[in-house]
C-alpha cells in the first residue's frame, strides 16, 4: 500500500463543525452518506443504521451513536464545547476527512451505531460479520491513547418484586427494598482489583412514600480484564441476588442487557505501527484497555486496535470539549498509522 498520488483529505474541523451539532443516529447517518457521496463514493447502508463506503481488508469504523444529544457548538479560544463534540463526532469527521484516500487505498470505512449505552456493539458487530475484513481499526478516543486490549463487560437488570401494599396497613407484608439494599452492600464490598469493576448506573422503585414498592431495581455494568475473572464475579453476583431475594421472601427477574468480550488480538505490527505513528505527530503512544467497537474485531479472532484521534475531556457530560486542531494531528496520525501497517 502507497500514499495515492492525489489526497482528496478534508478539513476535519470544518467536518467537526457540522456533525458535532446533529442529534440523533438517523441524523447522523444521513449526514456520514451525503458527504460519502459528495467525495465521490457509494454510501451504503444496512437495516440497523450503519453507513460505509468501499470493500477492503481493513475496516475502519467510527460511532456515530452519542450518550447525550448534540447541541449547539460554544466555540471559546481554543477549546469547543457541547455534548458530544468528543465523543465520537470528532472520530468520525477524522475518519470523514480520510474516507476517499481510504477507500483509494482499498480499505472501508464505515460509521456505526450502537456503541454507547445499550447499543451492545451491535453496529460493529453486524459490519464484522457482513463485511468480514482481515482487521479492524476503531478511529475513537484521546490522544495519545491507543486501546490495545478489549476489556470485558457484563450488564444486567434485576428487579425485586413483592405484593405491595399499604405503608401502614399492610406492614407485615414483604418489601423488596431490603432485598435490593442487601444486594447492593453486598455487591459493592465484593474484593475487586484494579482490572476489575462494578458499577450499578441505575435505580428505580416505588410509587408513594406510604406505599410499599411492587418493584425496585438496578442496572449493573461489570468489567473485567480477564475472561475468567468476569465470569467470577457475574457468579458472585448472582449468588447475592438469590440469597437477597430468598432472605426477605421476594421474586427475582433478571435480564442479561449485554456482553462484550475481554481479550486482545492486536497484533505486534500493529502496536509498532501506532508507536510510531504517534511518534510521527510529537507523540508518545500510552497503551491501554477499554470497551470500544474495536472489541467486535476481538470477539470475531482478527486483528483490532482503537487508535485516538483528539485531544478533550468530559466525554458523557453536557460540557464535554475538545481542542479542535488536534483532529488535524489525528488526521495525520491515522494516516500514518495506515502507512507503516501496510509496510510492516
Amino acid at each position: 500500500m502507497s500514499d495515492p498520488a492525489t489526497k482528496t483529505t478534508l478539513d476535519p474541523v470544518l467536518l467537526l463543525g457540522e456533525i458535532a451539532e446533529i442529534g440523533g443516529d438517523a441524523a447522523r447517518g444521513a449526514w456520514v452518506a451525503r458527504q460519502l457521496r459528495a467525495q465521490g463514493l457509494q454510501a451504503q447502508t444496512d437495516e440497523l443504521g450503519n453507513v460505509w463506503a468501499g470493500q477492503g481488508s481493513s475496516l475502519l469504523v467510527a460511532h456515530i451513536d452519542t450518550v447525550l444529544s448534540p447541541t449547539h457548538l460554544r466555540k471559546e479560544q481554543n477549546r469547543w464545547y457541547g455534548p458530544a463534540v468528543g465523543d465520537n463526532s470528532s472520530g468520525v469527521a477524522v475518519l470523514m476527512a480520510l474516507a476517499s484516500e481510504l477507500v483509494n487505498l482499498g480499505c472501508t470505512v464505515a460509521f456505526n451505531v450502537g456503541e454507547e449505552g445499550l447499543g451492545n456493539l451491535r453496529g460493529a458487530r453486524q459490519l464484522v460479520k457482513h463485511l468480514r475484513p482481515r482487521q479492524m481499526i476503531a478511529v475513537d478516543g484521546y490522544l495519545p491513547g491507543i486501546v490495545s486490549r478489549s476489556a470485558g463487560s457484563y450488564r444486567m437488570r434485576a428487579c425485586f418484586m413483592g405484593p405491595g401494599g399499604h405503608a401502614w396497613g399492610d406492614r407485615e407484608a414483604p418489601s423488596p427494598v431490603p432485598a435490593l439494599g442487601q444486594a447492593l452492600a453486598q455487591m459493592y464490598a465484593l474484593e475487586r482489583t484494579s482490572d476489575t469493576s462494578l458499577n450499578v448506573g441505575r435505580l428505580w422503585g416505588g410509587k408513594a412514600i406510604n406505599a410499599i414498592p411492587q418493584e425496585v431495581g438496578f442496572e449493573l455494568d461489570l468489567r473485567a480484564l480477564e475472561a475468567s475473572v468476569l465470569g467470577q464475579k457475574v457468579s458472585q453476583v448472582r449468588e447475592i441476588l438469590m440469597e437477597a431475594a430468598r432472605r426477605f421472601n421476594v421474586r427475582l427477574e433478571v435480564e442479561v442487557l449485554g456482553e462484550r468480550p475481554a481479550g486482545s488480538t492486536a497484533t505486534p505490527a500493529m502496536l509498532e505501527a501506532a508507536r510510531k505513528a504517534l511518534g510521527e505527530v510529537g507523540l508518545e503512544a500510552q497503551f491501554t484497555a477499554g470497551s470500544t467497537d474495536a472489541s467486535a474485531g476481538v470477539e470475531a479472532g482478527i486483528p483490532a486496535i482503537t487508535l485516538s484521534v483528539y485531544r478533550g475531556g468530559g466525554a458523557h457530560t453536557p460540557e464535554e470539549w475538545v481542542e479542535p486542531e488536534s483532529l488535524r494531528q489525528g488526521v495525520q496520525a491515522l494516516r500514518s498509522f495506515m502507512r507503516q501497517l501496510a509496510q510492516a
